[in-house]
């Protein structure tokens, strides 16, 4: 069993407190069964959580709009698990809700999952997005570090040479300056 799964199903089990549905969900290996719990009235989160989750890893595309609903929960572990299975799911229109998500400034604080999931996937989006983000995040009293941060690093892993003005400028902030000096060390040199 994947270690997340398998991580997943534990933390579950316990909001499951001992349902039979839970054992169900947790057993089959039919997908349509798993995409009727889906989307069935009435269910639980931890319902719709483990079975986009497995659906996810499975690159059935019909967990698609649940992971993404996930992915900016306000439950980190919820966020975390989401941007796992999304990193797994193969659908073209991931990077694209995760570069919405990541830059929607009403839900910033929820912002740092789509930032991973950007990087991981290092697809087009990702480098405008981290950008537009930190961008935002260099504000003076700005109470979000951990997604600058995350931006700094996801730049910086990303290796863009239009990242350069904007960790340049995250040298000024002491809460990011050491990253920044790292991620501008993964930068292309420049020429002459």
């Amino acid at each position: 069993m994947d270690e997340e799964l398998r991580s997943l199903t534990e933390r579950l089990r316990n909001e499951a407190a001992g349902s039979a549905e839970y054992d169900r969900l947790v057993a089959t290996e039919d997908a349509d069964a798993l995409a009727s719990a889906l989307t069935e009235t009435g269910q639980p989160l931890w319902a719709r959580e483990l079975v986009a989750f497995r659906l996810g890893l499975a690159g059935d595309r019909r967990a698609f709009e649940a992971l993404v609903l996930l992915l900016n929960h306000r439950d980190p572990q919820r966020c975390a698990s989401a941007a796992y299975a999304l990193a797994r799911l193969g659908d073209p229109r991931t990077a694209r809700a995760a570069a919405a998500l990541a830059t929607n400034e009403l839900r910033v604080a929820y912002a740092l999952h789509p930032i991973r999931l950007l990087v991981e996937l290092r697809a087009p989006e990702a480098v405008p997005a981290l950008i537009t983000t930190l961008e935002r995040r260099l504000r003076p009293h700005d109470p979000y570090r951990s997604v600058a941060l995350a931006c700094v690093q996801g730049l910086g892993a990303l290796g863009d040479e239009r990242a350069r003005p904007v960790l340049s400028e995250a040298l000024a902030h002491p809460a990011l300056a050491e990253a920044a000096v790292h991620a501008l060390a993964l930068l292309p040199a420049r020429k002459g």
